[in-house]
């Protein structure tokens, strides 16, 4: 998610400020990513690739990257129109001063909660491509490899499949709740006066 949101942060920071033909050419091919389901996308990548769990993080993170772009861009969008950003620019400040020092720190708060909401997808995503043999493999410990290796003993040993599928359960039940969390301090519009 780091890389995911380091990337798209800086994508949508460039579409959102400059706009004009940049933005369009950046937004068309964040759409074109878009356009993919995420785990066929993902398991594409890891495909050209190699399996590894090295190779699908960096699948995952450039399938959630167009996620935090669009949102950096929309964000960027409606502050770079503000006072403060015509104020700073009056007063001398570069482009790479505006973008990161004076609009990026006001733009964080919505791309925390994607990036913590968003996690939970790429823990079940890099789960599934390690079921599916593409993600980390063996003897590497991973939940998808081993509800993989599990399947055979499912009658005899319930054990075995349940507990990595619990984990998984578990784990992304709270990141989503922490998720919801941090939207709800975060937000002004939802916080009472």
């Amino acid at each position: 998610m780091a890389i995911a949101l380091t990337g798209g942060i800086i994508i949508g920071l460039l579409a959102g400020f400059f706009g004009g033909w940049v933005d369009a050419l950046i937004m068309r091919l964040m759409d074109i990513v878009l356009a993919f389901p995420s785990l066929l996308l993902a398991l594409v990548l890891v495909a050209i690739l190699g399996p590894g769990l090295t190779n699908a993080m960096i699948a995952i993170a450039i399938v959630y990257q167009p996620h935090f772009a669009r949102l950096t861009r929309a964000a960027v969008m409606s502050e770079k129109s503000r006072e403060y950003v015509t104020a700073a620019r009056v007063a001398g400040a570069s482009n790479l001063r505006l973008m990161f020092k004076t609009i990026l720190p006001n733009c964080l708060a919505p791309l925390i909660v994607q990036a913590t909401l968003s996690f939970s997808s790429a823990v079940l995503d890099s789960a599934a491509l390690g079921f599916l043999g593409m993600g980390a493999q063996p003897p590497a410990p991973e939940w998808g490899t081993m509800l993989a290796e599990a399947r055979e003993f499912i009658l005899r040993a319930w054990w075995v499949v349940t507990f990595p599928g619990l984990a998984i359960l578990v784990s992304v039940l709270a990141i989503n709740l922490m998720g919801d969390g941090l939207r709800d301090a975060l937000d002004p519009k939802l916080k009472r006066s």
